[in-house]
């Protein structure tokens, strides 16, 4: 048995991190999962959608600020104390993203969605859905191979958002004569791309702390 193993045994068994990692997750992909929704929905239907999303985002930073509180109160924590700040931190910051692609869309009134912005949607609610998967494996990690499928997953999510928002971009700059509409197109696609290199972000904390721990 390796000493993080035994370390492991003789912690004991948490009740505060963990449903606090679980739910910022769960927080996370109701939160794609409303954007998601909301960009497949005629202009005037979106609004209860994006408010919804304003309520998560807040609940998303109140579930950090009670993590960081927990950090304040206890000796003993799961793992290293700088991997739990930067897991609940990396989380934040995608609903943090995805929260301000909704907060564009609805200042700019973004009327026509385009395919590409309902890809990046898609494609950044898959990546929160894996980021899920792993955090859930944290309690024990005895599955540590999901933690690291999720994590590749995640990360070829990221790469397939580049391509779509590149493809995106050059079409908006080869098509669109109103720059208005370019601002607000760019604008959009690029924090929902950013969006996914966070997920990422949240990826390379949750295999930094597998491999310490697997």
């Amino acid at each position: 048995m390796s000493i993080n193993s035994i370390f492991q045994f003789l912690v004991p068994k948490d009740k505060k991190f963990f449903p606090l990692f679980e739910e910022a997750s769960s927080n996370l992909i109701e939160l794609a999962s409303n954007l998601h929704e909301a960009v497949n929905l005629p202009l005037k239907e979106r609004e209860v959608l994006f408010h919804k999303i304003d309520e998560l985002e807040q609940r998303g930073e109140d579930i950090t600020r009670q993590t960081n509180l927990e950090l304040s109160r206890n000796f003993i924590t799961p793992f290293d104390r700088e991997d739990i700040h930067s897991l609940v931190t990396s989380i934040d910051n995608v609903a943090d993203r995805l929260h301000g692609a909704s907060s564009i869309m609805r200042l700019y009134q973004v009327d026509k969605i385009t395919k590409s912005i309902r890809k990046l949607t898609e494609i950044n609610l898959e990546a929160c859905q894996n980021i899920e998967i792993a955090v859930k494996e944290l309690r024990d990690f005895k599955n540590a191979h999901k933690i690291k499928a999720a994590c590749a997953k995640i990360s070829k999510l990221e790469n397939k958002s580049d391509n779509v928002y590149n493809k995106a971009v050059f079409e908006i700059f080869e098509n669109e004569t109103d720059a208005k509409n370019i601002i607000k197109y760019k604008e959009v696609l690029s924090i929902l791309e950013s969006a996914t290199d966070k997920c990422k972000s949240v990826a390379s904390v949750l295999e930094s702390i597998s491999v310490k721990h697997s």
